[in-house]
C-alpha cells in the first residue's frame, strides 16, 4: 500500500470504527506515549535492560501504532504525507548529498 492509500485507509477506518479522530493536541500526545513504547522495546531488545516477565516485546506492532497516529495527524492537519516526503527527499538530497559520504565517523 502507498502512502496516500494508507492515509486514506486509516480516515475511513477512523469514520466507520472510531466515530471521529481525537483532537489534534490529544493524538499528539498519543503520539508521543507510542514513540515511548517503541523506545522500550528498542531499550530491551538493542540496549542493556532486559524484557521484564511476560513483556510483550513487538517492535513492528509498536512501530504500526506509530505510523497509525502519525497518519491520523496527517488527515487531520490536511498534510499530504506522500508530497512531505518527496519533499524531504529533495531537501536532505541537496543538504546532505556530499556531507555523510565524507563524514570520517561512519566509516
Amino acid at each position: 500500500m502507498t502512502i496516500r492509500e494508507a492515509q486514506q485507509r486509516v480516515d475511513a477506518w477512523i469514520k466507520e470504527y472510531g466515530v471521529r479522530y481525537f483532537s489534534e493536541l490529544t493524538n499528539m500526545a498519543c503520539l508521543t506515549e507510542e514513540v515511548g513504547e517503541l523506545a522500550r522495546v528498542i531499550a530491551r531488545r538493542y540496549g542493556e535492560q532486559s524484557a521484564k516477565p511476560g513483556e510483550q516485546l513487538s517492535l513492528s506492532e509498536e512501530m504500526a501504532d506509530v505510523l497509525w497516529v502519525l497518519l491520523c495527524l496527517a488527515n487531520q492537519t490536511g498534510t499530504d504525507l506522500t508530497a512531505a516526503l518527496e519533499e524531504s527527499f529533495t531537501k536532505k538530497t541537496n543538504r546532505d548529498s556530499a556531507r555523510h559520504k565524507s563524514n570520517p565517523k561512519l566509516r
